[in-house]
């Protein structure tokens, strides 16, 4: 019996690209660990069923559900049936903030929460599959077109039976709900940032791209994401080093200098804490195999 494939981490995937909208069709890949991005993502499972382990909880889900989830904490693809097929999509932060959700749904997801709901139809199947041809057209109109209707399609969640696990979420700070401008303004700072991640960037140079006092800028994406500024910075350079350490020839300390670390005790310390392993005991585990 021929061995079966596991997903891996790549430095031209999900994990390195955090602006770029990419969607997907196909059998899902169990994975050997967990693994973060800084996208949200949406999977819809087309056929078989899937288990999750996210970061403080798990779900199944089978045919003709569909799940949201933010990207940024940890999580796993555990188990998949052998006829499995799901389809769905990573969407840039600067999505994700163009979608009319319910204020405590968008909090939610942003601090680890999972939206699921079974309140899908045949369409759903056609839809997912011509977004993602669409996508992937090398055709900028298309690309477009299919983006916007799936954000219609997700906002139409509000509208229908949906449930968020885990059922009691974590006692966090109230958010009011904030005006498109402010939404507009965390767009242009997370466009920024994922644009620049690379380099030495502070919180001034992100509200100068917003034309923002550098305090407002700290409140207003401090209450939109749940994340300071710089813990979603730390949080791209830590999701492209994952990248980078997949490779057999990785070396630890020129993966902090080229993920945008100052030094390797700062690599090793925010890879830990994001991790729960130090960036050594990572590498280590991506090349058993």
């Amino acid at each position: 019996m021929p061995q079966r494939p596991f997903y891996q981490p790549g430095a031209s995937s999900v994990e390195g690209l955090p602006l770029l909208l990419q969607t997907f069709h196909n059998h899902p890949l169990v994975m050997l660990k967990p693994h973060w991005h800084a996208q949200v993502e949406v999977n819809f499972i087309i056929c078989g069923t899937v288990h999750y382990r996210m970061n403080d909880h798990e779900i199944s889900l089978s045919a003709g559900e569909m799940c949201l989830f933010w990207g940024g904490l940890p999580h796993q693809m555990v188990d998949a049936s052998d006829d499995a097929v799901f389809a769905g999509a990573h969407l840039p932060l600067v999505h994700f903030f163009r979608l009319h959700l319910p204020a405590d749904v968008r909090n939610r997801l942003m601090t680890g929460a999972t939206l699921v709901t079974n309140a899908t139809d045949r369409s759903d199947n056609d839809n997912f599959e011509r977004w993602n041809r669409y996508v992937r057209s090398g055709n900028p109109a298309r690309a477009e077109h299919a983006v916007n209707e799936l954000l219609l399609r997700l906002e139409r969640v509000r509208f229908e039976p949906y449930r968020l696990a885990p059922e009691n979420p974590i006692e966090q700070e109230a958010g009011s709900p904030f005006d498109q401008q402010s939404l507009r303004n965390v767009g242009r700072m997370c466009d920024f940032i994922a644009e620049n991640f690379l380099y030495d960037i502070d919180c001034v140079d992100i509200a100068a791209a917003a034309d923002i006092h550098p305090k407002y800028a700290m409140s207003i994406f401090k209450k939109s994401t749940g994340m300071t500024l710089n813990e979603y910075v730390n949080l791209l350079r830590l999701s492209y080093a994952q990248a980078l350490l997949m490779h057999q020839d990785a070396n630890v300390l020129r993966v902090a200098m080229d993920s945008g670390f100052g030094s390797l005790s700062a690599f090793n310390k925010s890879f830990r804490k994001l991790a729960g392993m130090s960036p050594s005991d990572f590498r280590r585990g991506a090349g058993a195999r």
